[in-house]
């Protein structure tokens, strides 16, 4: 059982202010390789595909993107943004990326914020091109909890997901995450015709309390996916392994992969 991506469209808009608070942002570093790889500065047109609450939205108007124009297919979304960022310079689209309407060859620069896996890749990716113009660059990049093999904590909660959904951002028989499939991440930005492609990765951790695991966990898509009652019994277990196997404080490996290719 899979979750689908027009379902996985409007998942996550139940309470954008929780999903802003339970989520961490991206490393500065990160921000910093927009600056000076993708040549991010104030005056800089950008799109981003999949904006969410905006948590690299609100980063990226901070870096002087403008216009920056938010594709974002979910109006509760739609309506956090436009509540938490107030700005000329902020556009938005209430539409998924395949069905809007964007004019070509007009950006310097794209980006999607954990957010591509839910897109078919190559004609998603032909229209990011497409948007761009010749030497702009795309940029797209993923947060993801635990390291590249499972941790201790994963390890000890993995069964609680077995009557879950599988997101498109877990390839269950690779057993990696979509943005780690390097390989073919690589090979869908070269066949849409990107040059100078590369990735970076950032580590770094997150320790929560329980009440915050909760809450971030509450916020993953195969967890949004169940029902009510089936959604508060996963989150019940997960407090109680939390709480008697690692003391009511858990600490978790946080990998940002980044993949920069430029217009040709």
């Amino acid at each position: 059982m899979a979750i689908s991506l027009s379902d996985g469209r409007h998942l996550f808009g139940n309470d954008p202010t929780a999903y802003a608070q339970a989520r961490p942002d991206y490393p500065d570093t990160l921000y910093e390789r927009l600056i000076t790889r993708c040549g991010l500065r104030p005056g800089t047109s950008v799109f981003e595909i999949g904006p969410g609450p905006g948590i690299a939205t609100r980063r990226l108007l901070s870096l002087g993107a403008s216009p920056l124009r938010a594709i974002e297919p979910d109006p509760r979304l739609v309506a956090f943004l436009r509540e938490t960022s107030q700005t000329e310079s902020l556009e938005i689209d209430q539409a998924s990326f395949d069905e809007a309407v964007l004019p070509e060859a007009a950006f310097d620069l794209g980006v999607a914020a954990t957010s591509f896996h839910w897109l078919e890749q190559s004609s998603a990716l032909a229209k990011v091109y497409r948007l761009l113009k010749p030497g702009g660059w795309w940029a797209m990049w993923w947060n993801q909890f635990g390291s590249e093999e499972p941790d201790e904590f994963q390890r000890a909660t993995d069964h609680l997901f077995a009557e879950t959904a599988d997101s498109p951002s877990w390839i269950r028989e690779k057993r990696i995450p979509f943005a780690f499939d390097r390989p073919n991440r690589l090979q869908d930005l070269s066949a849409a015709g990107f040059k100078d492609v590369e990735i970076e990765l950032w580590s770094s951790s997150l320790t929560c309390d329980t009440a915050r695991l909760v809450a971030l966990y509450s916020t993953f898509s195969p967890i949004q996916a169940l029902e009510p009652d089936s959604r508060r019994k996963f989150l019940s277990n997960l407090a109680r392994i939390a709480d008697d196997q690692f003391g009511g404080r858990v600490e978790r490996a946080l990998l940002t992969i980044l993949y920069t290719g430029q217009r040709r």
